[in-house]
């Protein structure tokens, strides 16, 4: 008797008496005793060829005379197991080894083993089964492979295995003309800051991140700077590499889910290609990537801000802006992608304020970085704000340590007893600034000089008082 998982009635698959009398209407024509002499023996065992649609219960039942001598009931479970593609696989194809088994309650959990005994990444899927994936397969992946059932339940059995053999054969290479192409993302940002790389939706089985060389037309200048393979959980790391990392949530690489992240310098800019691939599908999604840097010069006379970007094919325009926007900068460029406003020193109250370096790109999508330019005691203090790198160290002009002194010593043979004032003057930046009265020096405006105020104490007194001190300056003492 059977009863297929969900039906409610027993159907009669096969009866047998002692005289060899046969029937069933369930039965099928390779459906057997397997001993002939049942009667004597008193072994009922069925034998046949099941399908995928027979599992279910089975109920053997003994009687005599009229009376249930013995009944024992069966639950048969059918194992499907699928290779694709078919043998012989090509090689760099994805080789998918599939097990199912109904009804799926049989079984506890089903897992493959790679030959020497390796365990091996797999998931259930619906309606599929089983999954164990073998992306981008060669031939040293010959061999039988293990599929282990393991049943639910009070079984005397923990598990059963089956083997597969697969051949890759090393003559045929997989060539994927399967292609899905998705719109190119134009964007921008700004130097060292996190920027997300996204690739096809597509839930993968393994990831290859492509990169060209900003400012370049040439296709054929592509290189592979990341590839990651989730069902063998490996990526080779290379210099080039550690530069990204898989993106966390809502992304989940092993999953399948692939998204980059890194913190890109100007240079990074460029054409990045991700391609996932699913089975013996490729999904492409590009990204034109712009990178901003903002730069700062400072000299005695004047600040120079100096926006600059690479991958100028996207950049329909670049300018400064200052914070009223009814003050116009003048604007000149070093060369192709850059674009420079010069500020003149010192910093007035006029010129103090918020700087804006605007990207436009051809898309309408613009991006941003500014500059905040202060005033400061005998000082200009420029600050990077938005997502700028912080460049405050390189361009503040009072010196967090006096590092130079300059000691005089000598003798009072020639100076009289009412002592006398002197004044020195040391040549720094662009001009020699020369003060005979001590107290026009102190009145006077800081010009990228040294002015040092010494005056006698008493014959071997050491001439110390360093009135003021410019950072970029070195003075060289001398005596007259």
């Amino acid at each position: 008797m059977a009863k297929t998982i969900g039906a409610d009635e027993w159907q009669l698959v096969l009866s047998a008496n002692n005289k060899k009398e046969f029937s069933g209407g369930a039965s099928k024509s390779s459906m057997r005793l397997t001993d002939s002499n049942f009667q004597d023996t008193g072994v009922f065992s069925l034998l046949f060829v099941p399908k995928m649609q027979d599992g279910g219960l089975y109920s053997c039942l003994i009687k005599q005379e009229g009376r249930k001598l013995k009944e024992r009931i069966i639950l048969l479970a059918i194992l499907t197991v699928t290779v694709e593609p078919a043998a012989p696989v090509s090689q760099y194809s994805t080789l998918q080894l599939i097990a199912r088994v109904t009804p799926d309650f049989a079984v506890a959990e089903i897992t493959w083993e790679a030959p020497g005994g390796m365990s091996m990444k797999s998931e259930k899927q619906p309606l599929r089964g089983t999954v164990a994936k073998l992306p981008q397969v060669q031939t040293s992946d010959s061999g039988t492979y293990t599929c282990r059932v393991h049943p639910s339940g009070n079984c005397s059995t923990r598990f059963f295995a089956f083997n597969v053999d697969v051949t890759v054969d090393a003559n045929n290479v997989a060539s994927f003309t399967n292609i899905t192409h998705g719109t190119i993302i134009s964007t921008a940002t700004q130097a060292h800051t996190s920027f997300t790389l996204t690739c096809h939706g597509v839930q993968g089985d393994y990831v290859l991140l492509y990169w060209r060389h900003p400012d370049v037309r040439k296709q054929s200048n592509l290189s592979l700077v990341y590839q990651y393979d989730r069902w063998r959980g490996s990526s080779p790391t290379t210099k080039q590499s550690k530069r990204f990392q898989l993106a966390g949530p809502p992304y989940n690489a092993e999953a399948g889910s692939f998204a980059f992240l890194f913190t890109p310098g100007l240079k990074d800019s460029g054409l990045y290609i991700c391609e996932v691939f699913l089975n013996d599908y490729a999904y492409s999604q590009r990204t034109l990537l712009s990178i901003m840097k903002v730069k700062t010069s400072l000299s005695p006379s004047k600040l120079e801000l100096e926006c600059l970007y690479k991958e100028r094919s996207q950049v329909q325009r670049a300018h400064w802006n200052y914070q009223d926007k009814s003050r116009k900068l003048r604007q000149l460029s070093k060369g192709p992608g850059s674009i420079v406003t010069v500020l003149p020193m010192p910093i007035t109250s006029d010129t103090a304020g918020n700087y804006t370096c605007t990207l436009q790109l051809t898309n309408g999508q613009t991006v941003g970085a500014t500059q905040a330019v202060t005033m400061q005691k005998e000082s200009v203090g420029v600050t990077a704000h938005s997502l700028s790198p912080s460049l405050s160290a390189l361009l503040l002009l009072v010196p967090l340590v006096a590092a130079t002194v300059c000691v005089l010593l000598w003798k009072q043979k020639h100076i009289s007893d009412r002592g006398i004032e002197q004044s020195l003057s040391v040549h720094s930046g662009e001009a020699e600034n020369i003060y005979e009265n001590p107290e026009s020096v102190r009145q006077a405006p800081l010009e990228g000089s040294i002015y040092m105020d010494l005056k006698p104490r008493g014959e071997d007194d050491v001439y110390k008082e360093l009135e003021r001190c410019h950072i970029h300056s070195v003075p060289s003492c001398s005596r007259e």
